[in-house]
Formats: structure tokens, C-alpha cells, sequence
């Protein structure tokens, strides 16, 4: 039986619908690598441990979101090629698309691996937690191409309509980890590297199991040993697509690390606390993320297809259900914020910061929901620089601006730092909405979209 999800037919909510599920639970599960990293190490090492598991995911972020955003111009690429039903040319894309990753995971580790102290002591890092951030980060960059292999592939079968196969492989692998997770820090004692190592142990296995996949399906985009050689014409498209969502992705993670910089100037209590923030933030971006991914592929199936209209009232639709997902989640966290965040520590200062940093910034990622589904969608039309110039005038400039200003003339305390995100969101909502409707018109005068 076929796996494929062909979006171009079908009511459309039921189609984002079954699309997002698997894929917001895959997520979740990739998520639970991380935090249940923190959990273990709050709960059996110690708060500056907690921190230093935090501390670091800005640095990791830099790398993946730069990555991520590789995978969406393959990803649009390879669901405009499936909904086009040009098979020739989607063995092209995909054969690309992973030589292409084995490369960059090289280049990935050797960069990351020289660069753990340098980025450390950029960050301001304190020195009760800087030996433990050097040893997690170490380990987990070295082993980073089993995540980067994972994602590519899972992002092929998503392009594809698959989310299910996936969900699967990360439901497994996210036990393995959290086994190993116990069995190296409270059975052997190895604290964070104890952590670190179950991670990317884990991750090594997800892409083994997504590479199997690939290579033995019966499907129309199984991967050969042939097919895996680097298309020039394929790699300028990718990239044409991919380098502003990754440009995009990587200014504002490193933006990020000036936010993790001001937190830092704290303490350590604080800082644990911000992680917990994050951790849960985290979650929060699942439905998000998951529905700005369905968006990208049912807009790019249909934008193959030649079915604009169908194109414009899918992404209506999955802004209006994400809005809502999201708005019920941030009002279960904003009630329940310190349990959430004793899940992660027993320390009652680094709750108080979890749940103030919670409760102050829930609401507004309705407004971030808005800005990655837009974002997700003009993507999956080909428009690549309209979401990369937005987000990084209100995600990078317009936030460190807010940051310096109010921690020089008004005052340095932690809910005024907290506040540096949802400034950029709103500021980020208001403009894309703004842009997509200019878009959306000229689109509907000109009757022109971007060509296979």
C-alpha cells in the first residue's frame, strides 16, 4: 500500500490535518532527545548542569536551522516534482539532495568540533558551567550527521505526504535514548557527557533506520546507489530556495545567542531557569512547526499541480487551525507554568524564573504561529527572500535593538529580556501578513508562479 499523500485533491483541512498529526508527534518525539537530556541532568546532576545542557542549544540550533533550511528547498522541490508527476526529475532532486547531505555532515562536524570554546566564551558562558557546555557540546557536534541524515531523509518523505514511517523510527529511537539516558548518568555516573552520548547514539540509529527506508522502498522515490550524485541544475534550485530559509535560520539562532548572553549575566539559577523556558517553548512550536511544514508541501504539491486557488485556500486554512492549536496550548501552560517547569529541576529559584519567563511570553507565539505558516507557504510558492528579509529585520534587528535600549535605559532584569522575543514576533506578524497579502494580489493580477 501506497504512502504517499498526493495533496492536491481532498477536502483540504482533512488533508493538513492528516498531513501535521504524525508529523507534529514526530517532532515531539525529536524534542524529548533534548529534553530528556535536561530532565536526567536536572533531576540526578545538578543545576549547573541543567544550565549547561541549555546553554548550548543556541550553538546546535545555528547548525540544524542552517540545515533545515537546505532541507526546505529540497523539500519544495521534491514536492513540486511529486505533485508535477515528473519521476525522472524527482530521482534527480533526491539523489542530489542526499549527496549533498553525507557533504555538508562533514563539514558540519569539523566546524562544530573547532569552534565549541570560541562560540562558549562568545557566550559569556560562566565558569561553573563552561566545562560541562564543552564536554555536552563536544560529543553531541561530533555525532550531529546522524541527526542531519535523519532529518534530510524524513524531510524526503514528507515532501512525499509521508509523516507516518517517520514517526515511527523517532518513537523508538527517542526510547532508546531515554534508556541510555538513565543507564549512563544514574547507572554509570557519566553525567552530561553520559547524555550527550545517548543522543547521538540514538540519532546514529534513526538514520540508519530513514536510510533503509529510502533505499529498499518499492515507492517512486526509492534512492539508488546511482542516484546519488550532485545535479548542478538541481543544486542551484535547492539552494535558490534553501539558502534564504537557512540564512534566515542561522542569523537569528546566532541572534539568539546575544539573548542567551543577556540571560546569562544572571547567573546560573536564572540561566536554568530560561532553559526550562526554552525546553517548553519548544513544545510549543510543535503544532507550529508541524503546519508551516504542511503548508510548504501542500502549497508546493499544488503550485506543481497548477492549482493556485487551491494553493491560496490551504494556506488560509492551516493559518486559522494553527492559531487556534496554539492558542489552546499556551493557555494550558500559562496555568500550569511551575509544574511544567519542575519537571525539569526541584530548585525552587530556577522554577521562579522558568515560570516567569513562561507565563510572559505563551500568548505571543500565536503571533510566531502566523509567521512560520505564512513563511512556510510563500516558501512552497518559491518566494524564499520575502520571509528571509522579515524575519531577520524583526527577529535579529528589531529585537537586539529592544534588548540594548531596555537594558541600558530602563532596567537589567529578567522579565524586560525575556519580552526581546515576543517584540520580534509581533513586530514579525504585523509585516508578513502585510507582505503576503501584497503578494497574494499581484499573484492573482499577474496569474504567474514560480515554473518547475
Amino acid at each position: 500500500m501506497s504512502r504517499t499523500r498526493n495533496m492536491t485533491r481532498g477536502p483540504i483541512l482533512t488533508q493538513v490535518i492528516g498531513f501535521s498529526l504524525p508529523l507534529m508527534l514526530g517532532n515531539a518525539f525529536q524534542m524529548l532527545y533534548n529534553t530528556v537530556d535536561s530532565i536526567v541532568v536536572g533531576n540526578f546532576v545538578g543545576k549547573e548542569a541543567l544550565a549547561a545542557v541549555g546553554s548550548t542549544t543556541m550553538i546546535t540550533n545555528m547548525f540544524v536551522f542552517f540545515f533545515n533550511g537546505f532541507s526546505v528547498g529540497a523539500g519544495v522541490l521534491i514536492a513540486q516534482y511529486f505533485g508535477a508527476q515528473e519521476e525522472e526529475k524527482l530521482h534527480d532532486a533526491i539523489g542530489t539532495t542526499m549527496a549533498l547531505t553525507f557533504l555538508l555532515s562533514v563539514i558540519f562536524t569539523v566546524v562544530g568540533v573547532l569552534g565549541v570554546k570560541p562560540m562558549l566564551v562568545f557566550m559569556s558562558t560562566p565558569d561553573d558551567v563552561f566545562s560541562d557546555a564543552t564536554v555536552y557540546l563536544t560529543i553531541y557536534l561530533a555525532g550531529i550527521s546522524g541527526l542531519l541524515i535523519y532529518n534530510m531523509g524524513s524531510g524526503i518523505l514528507r515532501a512525499v505526504g509521508d509523516t507516518v514511517r517517520p514517526l515511527l523510527f523517532l518513537i523508538l529511537t527517542t526510547f532508546i535514548n531515554i534508556f541510555l539516558d538513565l543507564l549512563f548518568v544514574v547507572g554509570f555516573h557519566m553525567g552530561v557527557a553520559g547524555v550527550a552520548w545517548a543522543t547521538v547514539i540514538s540519532q546514529m540509529i534513526s538514520a540508519v533506520l530513514i536510510l533503509l527506508l529510502l533505499t529498499t522502498t518499492g515507492e517512486i522515490y526509492r534512492l539508488s546507489r546511482r542516484d546519488l550524485r550532485i545535479d548542478p541544475h538541481i543544486t542551484v534550485r535547492i539552494f535558490s530556495i534553501g539558502m534564504p530559509a537557512a540564512i534566515q535560520s542561522v542569523i537569528t539562532s546566532f541572534s539568539n545567542v546575544f539573548v542567551q548572553s543577556y540571560v546569562n549575566h544572571f547567573g546560573s539559577s536564572v540561566m536554568a531557569g530560561w532553559s526550562c523556558y526554552n525546553k517548553l517553548d519548544q513544545f510549543i512550536m510543535l503544532p507550529i512547526q508541524s503546519m508551516a511544514m504542511a503548508a510548504t508541501t501542500f502549497v508546493s504539491q499544488n503550485i506543481g499541480a497548477g492549482d493556485y486557488e487551491r494553493a491560496d485556500r490551504g494556506t488560509s486554512t492551516t493559518v486559522v487551525l494553527a492559531v487556534s492549536v496554539t492558542g489552546a496550548i499556551a493557555a494550558l501552560l500559562y496555568l500550569f507554568a511551575a509544574p511544567a517547569t519542575g519537571l525539569f529541576t526541584r530548585d525552587r529559584s530556577v522554577i521562579d524564573a522558568g515560570v516567569l519567563f513562561l507565563r510572559t511570553n505563551v500568548f505571543f507565539l500565536m503571533c510566531n504561529t502566523v509567521n512560520h505558516v505564512l513563511a512556510g507557504a510563500l516558501r512552497g510558492r518559491g518566494d524564499a527572500r520575502g520571509p528571509m528579509v522579515i524575519m531577520l529585520t524583526c527577529f535579529v534587528a528589531v529585537r537586539q535593538t529592544y534588548l540594548f535600549l531596555v537594558t541600558r535605559y530602563v532596567a537589567n532584569i529578567p522579565i524586560l529580556v525575556g519580552l526581546g522575543y515576543p517584540v520580534g514576533w509581533t513586530a514579525c506578524c504585523i509585516t508578513e501578513v502585510t507582505y503576503w497579502l501584497i503578494r497574494r494580489r499581484s499573484w492573482k493580477r499577474k496569474n504567474t508562479e514560480v515554473p518547475l
